[in-house]
């Protein structure tokens, strides 16, 4: 298991918590941001594959800004995934 941590660009929260195990995702955890969302969308993402949930959030915008907490977590879980690898 590995956990990373990763500072949002551009939305409402500031950051993003990841646990991995491997490719599947164990945990999410939002700091700011629309609590209730925020935490309705780690508990949806917990025991899913990375690569699924990066395809669906990757690109989503939110109001008139280019990226969303959705998309924010996408990049988190790219960047997790890759250091992951290199501590592996």
């Amino acid at each position: 298991m590995s956990v990373y941590e990763y500072t949002t660009k551009g939305t409402c929260s500031r950051k993003i918590t990841v646990e991995l195990d491997g490719r599947t995702i164990r945990k999410v955890a939002f700091e700011g941001g629309c609590n209730g969302n925020l935490k309705g969308i780690a508990k949806l993402v917990e025991g899913m594959d990375i690569d699924f949930v990066i395809q669906r959030f990757a690109g989503n915008t939110c109001n008139n800004r280019t990226t969303s907490c959705p998309d924010q977590l996408a990049k988190a879980l790219q960047e997790a995934y890759m250091a992951a690898q290199k501590e592996g």
